[in-house]
């Protein structure tokens, strides 16, 4: 763990050339960090999530604002200072000398960033490309996808408005057929959820659309499941991985998927405006990119990436992003964030009017989970979390799903929880 240790510190001192381990330590110092990794060497990933001390340490790596507690993390999540640290790094760099600085210095790191992309999904090189969030990601393929009239698509009504509606645009332009499926609120039934996919399949069916974590919930679907079933009947896979990736553990071949879009800002920390794109290396010669190239039929991934001038200290500074990832442990971060989201919904499961729109069982689900009260709209719900006790979440009011979504993060503290729970049995009494 020491090794471990002074890899990361020195990893994170060479970053951005001018990010120096002072930036990175404060307002912690060295000491503060050697005994927060050996307190937990020799811990499981569930003991870790309850070491208090190792949460403090990681809670101290943001720039939280205690004015008020942030529990919607799961629209977008702020950056550890180090992330920060690097982007302005970068920002200023370029600014010395953008078309220089950027094209042809800080560039070249776009191949080392894919790498460690790659690395941390557990997929080739040549199957990930780097890009703005997962609505830039799933679109992509899905306009780039070759179907024709009469073709039929699987998905969801939870799934993602922006995906929805990219699909609605392809019916609407090219007369294919969408074809709607419903699941319990909760789900907690793999055979069941599966089953309702795998009926929607018919012999005109090109491609099922899964979401792995619904945002309105946080329900998490049986992906690998759905695509075995899909894949028997030659069916293709699209998984929307935008609240998944970092936030529960799992590499994307695991999932099976052909195709799988991610928001890096979400759950990994990265820089706001960062997403990552994986198509499988058979399937990339299949589809066309979103913006033009000269090679649209060609199998390099990186022809997706004729993007134009984009923020090259956004991209680069995800480096940092997946360095303090990996230094707290994926198994571990995933563990703290179901702790949390257990810890406070124990506490109010019981209470009369609250209604909980998300499985409790840890196969379908972890820090995402929504919330109601009985006779009262998701709107005031939010607001009243918000203006009497400063707690920020978001309301949904969406199809049968009636309530706030609550999705706390690795710096949330119990005491911000235990506020909720406050709040949660004071709104509730009234």
């Amino acid at each position: 763990m020491q090794i471990e240790r002074r890899n990361f510190l020195a990893k994170f001192g060479k970053a951005a050339g001018a990010l120096t381990i002072g930036s990175w330590l404060d307002p912690l110092n060295a000491l503060a960090i050697d005994e927060a990794f050996e307190r937990v060497q020799s811990l499981s990933p569930l003991a870790v999530a309850e070491d208090e001390d190792f949460w403090r340490w990681v809670r101290q790596c943001y720039t939280v604002n205690y004015d008020i507690i942030n529990l919607n993390n799961g629209g977008v999540s702020p950056q550890p200072k180090v992330v920060q640290d690097a982007f302005e790094n970068f920002n200023r760099t370029s600014n010395y000398g953008p078309s220089y600085y950027m094209w042809r210095i800080i560039d070249q790191g776009r191949e080392p960033l894919r790498r460690e992309l790659a690395e941390l999904a557990g997929c080739s090189t040549e199957e990930v490309v780097v890009n703005r969030n997962a609505t830039e990601a799933l679109e992509t393929i899905i306009f780039g996808l070759n179907l024709k009239e009469g073709d039929e698509v699987v998905l969801c009504k939870y799934d993602y408005p922006n995906m929805k509606n990219a699909w609605l645009q392809r019916e609407k332009r090219d007369k294919i057929k969408l074809v709607w499926v419903d699941i319990p609120v909760p789900a907690e039934n793999d055979d069941e959820i599966v089953s309702i996919y795998e009926k929607a399949f018919t012999n005109k069916t090109k491609v099922v659309h899964v979401t792995h974590v619904i945002n309105w919930t946080g329900q998490i679907l049986p992906v690998r499941k759905i695509a075995d079933k899909a894949h028997a009947k030659g069916i293709e896979v699209l998984c929307d991985g935008a609240h998944s990736f970092a936030h529960i553990e799992y590499k994307i071949p695991d999932l099976d998927c052909d195709y799988f879009g991610t928001s890096l800002h979400k759950w990994l920390c990265a820089p706001f405006g960062s997403g990552m794109m994986f198509i499988n290396k058979e399937k990339i010669k299949n589809i066309w990119p979103l913006f033009g190239n000269d090679n649209p039929n060609g199998d390099d991934i990186r022809k997706f990436e004729s993007q134009g001038t984009r923020s090259f200290a956004t991209e680069q500074a995800i480096r940092n992003a997946i360095e303090f990832h990996l230094v707290i442990g994926s198994k571990r971060k995933e563990e703290r964030l179901r702790y949390l989201k257990n810890y406070w919904t124990e506490k109010v499961k019981d209470i009369p009017k609250v209604k909980f729109f998300t499985s409790l069982k840890d196969q379908y689900s972890c820090a995402l989970f929504c919330v109601g009260i009985e006779g009262m709209k998701p709107g005031d719900l939010e607001s009243e979390l918000f203006n009497t006790y400063k707690i920020h979440t978001t309301p949904i009011d969406f199809e049968a799903v009636h309530g706030v979504r609550v999705t706390p993060h690795v710096y949330t503290s119990l005491r911000d929880l235990d506020l909720l729970v406050k709040a949660i049995k004071e709104i509730a009494a009234k």
